[in-house]
């Protein structure tokens, strides 16, 4: 499926046309049929996949998996869990059968609420794209 199919498809579910989205966009027109010519800006890319809530990949063509996270989203879910995981170390309230969690722990269960954030924000995007 080519860029402008996926576009396509994601406007025909939202009951938008290619050229209200483009004028809603700040894009001329007719721009978004160019992209059957022509590969997009990265500017305007990531301008599309905000509006769709997908990834700028899954408009690519390199994942099928529109709902994947974008880096900026990655990183604010990863300072999330950090920030989680310090207030939980601050407050001395971790610890497994009376005895204080060890830096492994420490890893696994960051990593553990980095996965479940990262589940529950696809969800999240997947909920809002069916309303």
């Amino acid at each position: 499926m080519t860029i402008l199919e996926r576009i396509q498809e994601l406007a025909k579910k939202r009951d938008i046309t290619l050229k209200e989205l483009s004028l809603e966009l700040g894009f001329s027109k007719n721009y978004l049929y160019s992209l059957k010519t022509q590969a997009p800006s990265a500017d305007k890319l990531s301008k599309i996949a905000d509006y769709f809530r997908v990834s700028t990949d899954y408009l690519l063509g390199r994942s099928d998996d529109k709902y994947d996270l974008s880096p900026q989203e990655k990183i604010d879910i990863g300072i999330e869990a950090e920030k989680m995981m310090k207030g939980l170390n601050d407050e001395g309230s971790v610890n497994f059968y009376g005895e204080p969690m060890s830096e492994e722990d420490k890893e696994a269960t960051l990593s553990a609420l980095n996965l479940l954030m990262t589940i529950n924000r696809k969800k999240a995007k997947k909920k809002k794209d069916m309303n």
